[in-house]
């Protein structure tokens, strides 16, 4: 018999299905893989070291045969997390992805760059809010009400670890996930010099109210 979507706890046999998420949703929620001659680097930043590092705090949509076609990952405590990615997580990337001389001259340095900036991270504004999380779906996938499902599953997960708060950051120019965010109720929080990128917080109480299908 064959089993409904849902969303299931992250098992190491999903870590194919995880980078290959983090590569069709990279580039402002549509597909990197154009952008990055190795596709491992994607998923080496913003995925493969959730999954490494915490992997309790990883959680999927499981399509019902058992593939992962959406994921929520985070920490519940990004500090220790930013600890772990510098001493553990970047000696394990550090041959495949050389951290780049000089200025970055391409998108693929510039993101490589980030690799070995994992305290970018930390901000004092953000100290209120200790977890962080990245949310995405395959787009077949969003718009059908999983994107909620994963983010009450993560909260929980956060409340059941006696965290109060957890923030995310996210492309300002993404203007579909910032409607998501907003009727999860997430509220915007102000630091300095963002950039292309907006934080976001909101407390691990419940879960945003209003009609929250669409993503």
């Amino acid at each position: 018999m064959t089993q409904t979507a849902h969303v299931r706890p992250y098992r190491p046999d999903d870590r194919e299905a995880l980078a290959d998420i983090c590569v069709r949703t990279a580039d402002n929620g549509q597909d990197s893989s154009r952008l990055y001659p190795d596709p491992g680097l994607m998923p080496a930043l913003f995925a493969a070291p959730y999954a490494h590092l915490e992997p309790e705090s990883v959680f999927v949509l499981d399509d019902g045969a058992g593939r992962a076609v959406g994921y929520v990952l985070g920490t519940a405590d990004t500090r220790r997390f930013v600890d772990g990615f510098r001493t553990v997580w970047i000696p394990l990337v550090a041959e495949r992805f050389p951290e780049p001389q000089g200025p970055p001259g391409t998108l693929t340095e510039e993101m490589t760059a980030l690799l070995y900036r994992p305290e970018r991270m930390i901000l004092p504004e953000l100290d209120a809010y200790p977890a962080h999380l990245h949310i995405d779906l395959l787009p077949a996938w969003q718009r059908r009400g999983f994107g909620r499902e994963l983010m009450d599953t993560f909260l929980g997960a956060l409340r059941d670890k006696g965290v109060e708060a957890v923030h995310l950051s996210m492309l300002t120019a993404n203007t579909a996930a910032r409607a998501f965010y907003d009727r999860l109720g997430f509220h915007e929080i102000a630091v300095p010099d963002p950039g292309p990128l907006t934080c976001l917080g909101r407390s691990t109480q419940g879960c945003g109210g209003g009609e929250v299908g669409r993503y």
